[in-house]
């Protein structure tokens, strides 16, 4: 199985910037895609970005396109997403996820079956 950490987050200005990293270990992580989501209170848990293995491909969902950046050091086993341009609907817990199929690519929640822990995002006014 594999384990997964989150770190990064924090409280942050509109307009601001946030690295979020995630550790990961006990599994290939080379092999996998990766992904980020997100849950807002009383909201569902959503898609943020996915990353192939190679670090190759990414996708973002419509919301964070172009202030939003996911990438891999698989030499670290870590995965990264950086947030600039935060907006106070950014606010939220963020997660990182491993699919349970290392060929799995994708934005399908149910896919993942490895989560970290998350970490708090808090975009203040």
């Amino acid at each position: 199985q594999v384990q997964l950490v989150e770190s990064g987050g924090g409280l942050v200005q509109a307009g601001g910037s946030l690295r979020l990293s995630c550790a990961a270990s006990g599994r290939t992580f080379s092999s996998y895609s990766m992904g980020w989501f997100r849950q807002a209170p009383g909201n569902e848990r959503e898609f943020v970005a996915a990353i192939n293995w190679s670090g190759g491909r990414t996708d973002y969902a419509d919301s964070v396109k172009g202030r939003f950046t996911i990438s891999r050091d698989n030499a670290k086993n870590t995965v990264y997403l950086q947030m600039n341009s935060l907006k106070l609907e950014d606010t939220a817990v963020y997660y990182c996820a491993a699919p349970r199929r290392p060929t799995y690519y994708g934005t399908n929640l149910d896919q993942y079956d490895a989560w970290g822990q998350g970490t708090q995002v808090t975009v203040s006014s």
